[in-house]
């Protein structure tokens, strides 16, 4: 167990670092070699084309970016307990966190009692509950949109840059290892081949998060979470799938889809119950 927490925090520091480097190297293909190469305008004035895909890629990651702090910036922790409850020896979840009375979690990691708990999430380093999982999920919406707009452009970039014709729907299925060998070879250039790798880093990303995304809307118009089903106790909600929703994007949700504000009243919480109890 004290092998797996370690792994689990190495992780959780690792996580963040991997994120902002693929960041600031999704910038700097973008406006360093996508933008100017594969929208060349005159030296004096700017092309129209070139002015919106600038602002539809600047659009997006920074509401990428948006979501991703204010996903931090409120935590799904309560701040009303602050003793760390110890776990027992029958105690189902030994690994990351564990469950307490009314819908409350400990969790190892973050070290706090977190509101309905879905997950921890590693790239963020905090946990994803109620009152963030709205900016999560909007932070995983717009980092798979950016994701994919990175790989049609890095697609474009290759075919103007290198005259690489992707018609054959085989050509990216055998890139990559084309062009490992070409690389070890010497036939291309080491941004050729890094930008490659980026390709399938976007691809990969942008499905992920995709994927991710729709199965946390499924559970929040469920109104459950990935914890209840890692643990196998889907309960049905009460509550419409409307309020389900509601309850996690707000009534300004419109605008949060569009803008990274908050859009959930942040009210007072539930006192625990000053007894709390492993399932």
């Amino acid at each position: 167990m004290v092998i797996r927490m370690f792994k689990l925090r190495l992780l959780n520091a690792v996580a963040p670092a991997y994120f902002f480097l693929a960041t600031t190297v999704t910038f700097i293909f973008h406006f360093y070699f996508f933008i100017p190469t594969i929208f060349q305008s005159p030296a004096i004035s700017l092309r129209a084309s070139t002015v919106i895909h600038t602002a539809v890629f600047l659009y997006l990651m920074l509401n990428a970016l948006g979501n991703y702090v204010m996903a931090i910036k409120y935590p799904a922790e309560t701040a009303h307990e602050t003793v760390i409850p110890a776990c027992s020896a029958d105690c189902s979840d030994k690994i990351d966190a564990h469950y307490l009375l009314n819908g409350r979690h400990f969790c190892k990691l973050c070290k706090k009692i977190i509101l309905k708990r879905d997950h921890h999430c590693f790239f963020t380093g905090n946990c994803i509950g109620n009152k963030n999982m709205r900016y999560f999920i909007m932070f995983c919406i717009y980092t798979s949109c950016t994701c994919m707009y990175s790989l049609v452009l890095g697609v474009a970039f290759l075919t103007v840059e290198y005259n690489i014709s992707f018609e054959n729907p085989l050509t990216f299925l055998t890139l990559l290892p084309l062009s490992t060998g070409y690389f070890f070879l010497g036939v291309i250039s080491g941004l050729q081949f890094f930008l490659v790798l980026m390709l399938y880093v976007w691809l990969g990303i942008g499905l992920v998060c995709a994927g991710f995304c729709c199965q946390q809307v499924l559970l929040v118009a469920r109104g459950q979470t990935y914890c209840q089903m890692k643990r196998g106790q889907l309960v049905e909600s009460p509550s419409s799938w409307r309020d389900n929703l509601s309850d996690v994007f707000g009534s300004r949700w419109v605008l949060g889809f569009f803008l990274p504000v908050q859009t959930v009243e942040t009210l007072p919480e539930d006192i625990a119950a000053p007894h709390h109890k492993c399932d």
